[in-house]
């Protein structure tokens, strides 16, 4: 799927949801992200029901609509057509990109994980719309074993992965760090806890935005 992908777009991690008030945090998120200029936004939830997934994924759809807004399921590429969202994001150990583009079809985003160091073998040939690589510094979001790679490891990627691919590199990214992350070759960052943990999201994505544009 072609669509301007975005320099920088928010993970919306589940553990950051409070569970009172759930829904009304959800929506008032949503409409605040998408008036801020959000147009890429993933939503991970590990831990979850189906059941919680669904609804939460409902009203971030209803608070986000297309087809402007571009909303990315982490992970569930089974769930994709039941919330509404454009598409998956899908990491190693997970459906590979081959089955959620097959899943999917051609008109939906398909992301992935395209490795940290090098690239994962067959993955610059694999059907996805973008690579998300890294983790590029520490981060508290996500649990992961691999290494940091910093600004050089996203460097030496983009270097292997030629001018075209689209590359967002993620974890542990903040606002001081994003200008040589980009620099390095990373065609977008995909930010969570330095702009959910903030004590107002939408008005720190505005500062991202207007920063790195």
């Amino acid at each position: 799927m072609v669509f301007p992908f975005p320099k920088i777009y928010p993970i919306l991690d589940s553990s950051v949801i409070p569970a009172p008030d759930r829904a009304e945090f959800l929506n008032r998120l949503g409409n605040e992200l998408a008036a801020a200029g959000v147009t890429l936004l993933e939503y991970r939830n590990k831990t979850g029901a189906d059941a919680e997934l669904l609804v939460d994924a409902e009203i971030l759809r209803a608070a986000m609509p297309g087809p402007n807004i571009k909303l990315i399921l982490d992970d569930r590429a089974d769930l994709v057509e039941q919330t509404g969202f454009d598409g998956v994001h899908v990491d190693a150990g997970d459906m590979s990109a081959d089955e959620a583009r097959k899943l999917l079809g051609p008109n939906r985003i398909v992301g992935t994980f395209g490795g940290s160091d090098e690239f994962l073998p067959g993955i610059l040939d694999a059907p996805a719309d973008y690579l998300a690589v890294g983790p590029v510094y520490p981060t508290t979001t996500k649990q992961t074993s691999k290494a940091p790679i910093g600004p050089e490891g996203v460097r030496r990627l983009r270097e292997q992965a030629g001018p075209e691919k689209i590359l967002t590199a993620a974890a542990g990214i903040t606002l001081e760090t994003a200008p040589a992350v980009l620099a390095a070759g990373a065609s977008a960052v995909a930010v969570a806890a330095a702009i959910f943990r903030a004590p107002d999201p939408a008005a720190e994505f505005r500062r991202w935005l207007a920063e790195l544009s």
